[in-house]
C-alpha cells in the first residue's frame, strides 16, 4: 500500500501512550515527521525520542490541550520545528467514571466535554487555514465505540464521543473542495492505560454490564494506529467524513 506519508508533517495529541504512542511510532515508520502532544512530559518526550530513531524529525510539546494557549504552542511549534502541519491526528481523549445521566456532575461533564470535544476543535480550527493555504490535508480523530451507540460508556464520555462524530461530518464537509480530508477511527475494547473513574452509583454500569458481552477480543494499540495511518494517508484519497469502526465487529451486532 502506498501511503505518500514520507516527509508529511504530522501532529498526534495524546501521542505519549497507547493508541497516541503507537501511531507516532507508525507515523516515523512512514518516514513522517512527528509532533507528539500530550499533558504527560515524561512520556511525550519518551515517545517523541523513539520516533527519532527511526531517523525522522520528531518534537514534543507538554500541555493540557483545553487551552489555547497550549494548541497556540503546538501549532507553532509543527510550523516552527517540523515546518508546517500535512496531518492532524485529534486523539487525546479521557474516560468517565460510566455515570448514567442523573449522576454526572458538573465537573465530569466540562471535564469530559472540554478534553474530548471541545480540544479537538480548537485544534482542528487551528490547522484548516494552513492545510487550506496550500489546497490539501488529513484530519484523523480518534472517536469511539461510544460514538456509535448509547450503551458503550458513561453519559458524559458517550456524548463528547457523539459531539466528535458531529465535528468530523462537518468539517469534512465545509472543506472537501479545499482538499481536506477528516475522518475518525471508532475503536472498540482496546488495551491502553486510559483510566475510568469509580462510579458514583450502580446505575451506569448496571445498565452497561448488559451488553458488555458484545465487545469481542480487545485490540492492541498498533490495530488501531494502522487504520488511522490508512485513513491519513493517499490510500484513503477519497475517504472523506467516515466514521470507521476497528472493533472486531462490535459495531455490527
Amino acid at each position: 500500500m502506498e501511503t505518500g506519508l514520507k516527509g508529511k508533517k504530522v501532529i498526534v495529541t495524546g501521542g505519549g501512550s497507547g493508541i497516541g504512542r503507537a501511531a507516532v511510532l507508525a507515523f516515523a515508520a512512514e518516514g513522517a515527521s512527528v509532533l507528539v502532544a500530550d499533558i504527560n512530559g515524561a512520556k511525550a518526550l519518551a515517545a517523541a525520542e523513539e520516533a527519532r530513531a527511526a531517523g525522522v524529525t520528531a518534537e514534543a510539546v507538554v500541555g493540557d490541550l483545553g487551552s489555547p494557549e497550549v494548541v497556540d504552542e503546538v501549532i507553532r511549534t509543527a510550523l516552527d520545528v517540523l515546518g508546517g502541519v500535512d496531518v492532524l491526528v485529534n486523539n487525546a481523549g479521557i474516560m468517565d467514571d460510566m455515570s448514567a445521566t442523573a449522576d454526572v456532575t458538573d465537573e465530569t461533564w466540562e471535564r469530559l466535554i472540554r478534553i474530548n470535544l471541545t480540544a479537538p476543535f480548537l485544534l482542528t480550527r487551528a490547522v484548516l487555514p494552513h492545510m487550506r493555504a496550500r489546497g490539501e490535508g488529513s484530519i484523523v480523530f480518534t472517536a469511539s465505540e461510544a460514538s456509535l451507540r448509547g450503551g458503550a460508556s458513561g453519559t458524559a464520555y458517550t456524548a463528547s464521543k457523539h459531539g466528535v462524530m458531529g465535528l468530523v461530518k462537518s468539517t469534512a464537509v465545509m472543506y472537501r473542495d479545499h482538499g481536506i480530508r477528516v475522518n475518525a477511527i471508532a475503536p472498540g475494547g482496546t488495551a491502553t492505560d486510559i483510566s475510568i473513574g469509580t462510579p458514583t452509583s450502580v446505575d451506569g454500569p448496571t445498565a452497561l454490564g448488559r451488553y458488555a458481552q458484545n465487545i469481542g477480543r480487545v485490540a492492541d494499540a498498533k490495530e488501531q494506529a494502522a487504520a488511522i495511518v490508512f485513513l491519513a494517508s493517499d490510500a484513503a484519497s477519497n475517504v472523506n467524513g467516515a466514521i470507521l469502526p476497528v472493533d472486531n465487529g462490535w459495531a455490527a451486532v
